[in-house]
């Protein structure tokens, strides 16, 4: 009303009117609106936001084009720009119909980016403050055990018979089912698992046939 907003604060729960040229219009939880660059490091740099926290923004150099504002170790901007189609690209050798699919595929892959996007910024810190207003959980302490009476086949086996019996020792249900879970995943062979996350973290990739192939280089970015 009059350039004037009415504006309730998440974390005091306070409310009060504000200009309206500081208001920003957010679509998606991701997509900003009249949001400057200053003003996206300052959000991506607040306390509670981790590493992978994203917005995509109006570029101020580039009118009618975006930009991909990522926190990392620092906040970095990514120019994105748009074909004569209305398709959009960071990378020329990947180019996505929309916004929201661009936004898929780089939370599914960093594909060159500094990391993989993970919760659009302010999110995570309105449920970090919801958390806080919960009430704690009450932890009823019996007694002190020893961890060396606690047998390993004791926490694997998982038959009736083996729970009845250790219902009078000092480990709950949930407790021995953890402990349990990370045994078996400790014990196995983990050589797979750590390929595959080698071979998902390399940027380069191979084309060709068995006898011949061609290496290329990673894409590349532009940064606003």
């Amino acid at each position: 009303e009059g350039g004037w907003w009415r504006v309730h604060s998440l974390t005091t729960g306070r409310e009060n009117y504000i200009p309206g040229k500081y208001v920003a219009k957010v679509y998606h939880g991701w997509l900003f609106e009249g949001l400057g660059r200053e003003k996206a490091e300052e959000l991506l740099q607040l306390p509670n936001t981790k590493v992978g926290s994203f917005m995509i923004r109006e570029s101020e150099t580039r009118k009618g084009l975006y930009s991909l504002s990522v926190r990392h170790r620092q906040v970095k901007h990514y120019r994105i720009f748009r074909l004569p189609n209305n398709w959009y690209y960071i990378s020329p050798r990947q180019t996505f119909q929309c916004l929201e699919d661009l936004v898929n595929h780089y939370s599914d892959v960093a594909d060159g980016l500094c990391c993989v996007l993970t919760t659009p910024c302010l999110t995570q810190c309105t449920n970090n403050n919801s958390r806080t207003n919960r009430v704690p959980p009450v932890v009823m302490r019996n007694k002190n055990f020893n961890w060396r009476n606690i047998h390993r086949h004791e926490m694997i086996e998982d038959t009736e018979s083996t729970l009845a019996a250790m219902d009078d020792s000092c480990l709950s249900y949930g407790l021995r089912e953890s402990i349990a879970s990370y045994l078996s995943l400790t014990g196995g062979d983990n050589t797979s698992f750590a390929s595959t996350r080698k071979k998902k973290a390399q940027s380069l990739i191979y084309t060709g046939s068995k006898r011949k192939s061609a290496l290329h280089l990673p894409p590349t970015y532009y940064e606003d």
